[in-house]
C-alpha cells in the first residue's frame, strides 16, 4: 500500500513541493550560490521524485524546478522573467535533464521488476524440474503442476484431465498465444477469456492430457507468464512420460 501511495496521487504533489521546499532552502544563499550550483541541486530533488514516483511525478518535478529556479534565482526575482542569457540557458537545461532524468529513473524501475519477476519465474521453473526429476507418480507432478498455474496465472481453478479431448475450448499455445476458434485472443487487451482455457501436455510425441485453466475475470497475465506456464507444461508432459506406467490423473 506504502508503494502505491507513493506512486500515486501524493507523488504528484511531491513533485511540485520538493522543488519549492529545495528552493526555499536555498534562497538565503541566493547571493552567495552560483545558478549553475542552485540548478544542479534542483535536479537532485527531480531524480529523488522520480525514484520514488512514477514517470509523469517526476515530469512534473523537472517543471517545478525549472519555474522555481526562474522564479527565486534569476533576476529579475520573484518574477517569471530571466534577464541574463546565461540563466536561459541554465533554466532550459534543467528542465531537459530533469526531464530525462525522469525517464531514465522510471526505466530504471521497469527493469528492476522484470529482473525481479524474470527471478520468480526461473525459480518456479526450477522447482517443477526437481520435483519432475524426482517423482514418483503422474499425480504429483500434475498437483504441483496445476498448484503453479494457478499461481503464476492468478486463475480461480485449475484441473486436470487425462487423455481427453471433449469440445473446443480456447487453447494456450506453445509461443504464450491463446486461440479462440481460428483467431488468436488478444490477451494484452482483451483479458483473458471468460471460459476454461486448455494447456495441453506432450510427452514422447504423444498426447498425455491438458489443464483446463479457469481464469479470473479481469486477470490478464503477461505473455511472459504464459510462457511459464507453457514450460511448466512441457516439463509435466516429459516427467509424465518418464514415469513407468503414468497413472491416470485427475
Amino acid at each position: 500500500m506504502r508503494r502505491y501511495v507513493m506512486r500515486g496521487p501524493v507523488s504528484l504533489v511531491a513533485a511540485v513541493l520538493v522543488p519549492l521546499a529545495l528552493s526555499a532552502v536555498l534562497l538565503p544563499a541566493r547571493g552567495h550560490l552560483a545558478n549553475t550550483n542552485v540548478a544542479l541541486l534542483l535536479v537532485v530533488a527531480v531524480v529523488a521524485v522520480a525514484a520514488l514516483g512514477h514517470r509523469l511525478a517526476g515530469a512534473v518535478a523537472a517543471l517545478s524546478a525549472a519555474a522555481w529556479f526562474d522564479f527565486f534565482f534569476t533576476r529579475p526575482y520573484e518574477q517569471f522573467t530571466i534577464s541574463s542569457s546565461s540563466d536561459i540557458t541554465t533554466g532550459v537545461l534543467l528542465l531537459a535533464v530533469g526531464l530525462a532524468v525522469s525517464q531514465l529513473a522510471a526505466r530504471a524501475r521497469r527493469f528492476e521488476v522484470v529482473a525481479i519477476t524474470d527471478a520468480g519465474y526461473l525459480a518456479t521453473i526450477h522447482e517443477t524440474a526437481v520435483l519432475a526429476r524426482s517423482a514418483n507418480s503422474a499425480p504429483a507432478v500434475v498437483d504441483h503442476v496445476r498448484a503453479e498455474l494457478t499461481g503464476l496465472l492468478q486463475l480461480r481453478g485449475c484441473r486436470f484431465e487425462y487423455g481427453s479431448l471433449v469440445g473446443h475450448p480456447p487453447r494456450l499455445e506453445h509461443d504464450g498465444s491463446i486461440v479462440v476458434g481460428r483467431k488468436t485472443w488478444a490477451t494484452d487487451q482483451l483479458c483473458m477469456p471468460a471460459e476454461e482455457v486448455e494447456l495441453r501436455l506432450f510427452g514422447g510425441g504423444r498426447y498425455i492430457g491438458r489443464f483446463l485453466l479457469d481464469p479470473t475475470p479481469g486477470s490478464m497475465p503477461t505473455r511472459q507468464a504464459l510462457l511459464v506456464a507453457v514450460t511448466l507444461a512441457d516439463q509435466a508432459g516429459r516427467a509424465m512420460d518418464a514415469l513407468s506406467g503414468p497413472a491416470k490423473a485427475a
